[in-house]
């Protein structure tokens, strides 16, 4: 029969591990700011393009930034083109 080499700590000292444990902090996740203002948000925009107006119709969060559902956004072609794709904009 196999024995275990381990031992056991005594009760006490289990139990200051587990207070200590417990109060040790997880580092703080980074803030999500609320949507700015109008702006271009997603990818950058290649070189003379326009960007598009779309209107997310899922809760989204792009760079950070949370955007509800009915948000009117001025993203790249490409990247509008992404969001209908998957679902996110409302296709026109």
């Amino acid at each position: 029969m196999a024995t275990n080499p381990t031992t056991k700590k005594p009760a006490a000292d289990t139990a200051k591990e587990s207070v200590e444990a417990v109060t040790e902090t997880d580092p703080a996740l980074p803030a999500r700011t609320a949507a700015p203002d109008p702006d271009v948000v997603g990818p950058p925009l290649p070189l003379n393009v326009e960007p598009v107006t779309v209107t997310l119709v899922h809760h989204h969060t792009i760079d950070g930034s949370d955007y509800p559902p009915g948000a009117k956004l001025l993203v790249s072609p490409d990247y509008a083109r992404r969001l209908r794709g998957q679902g996110y904009a409302t296709q026109v």
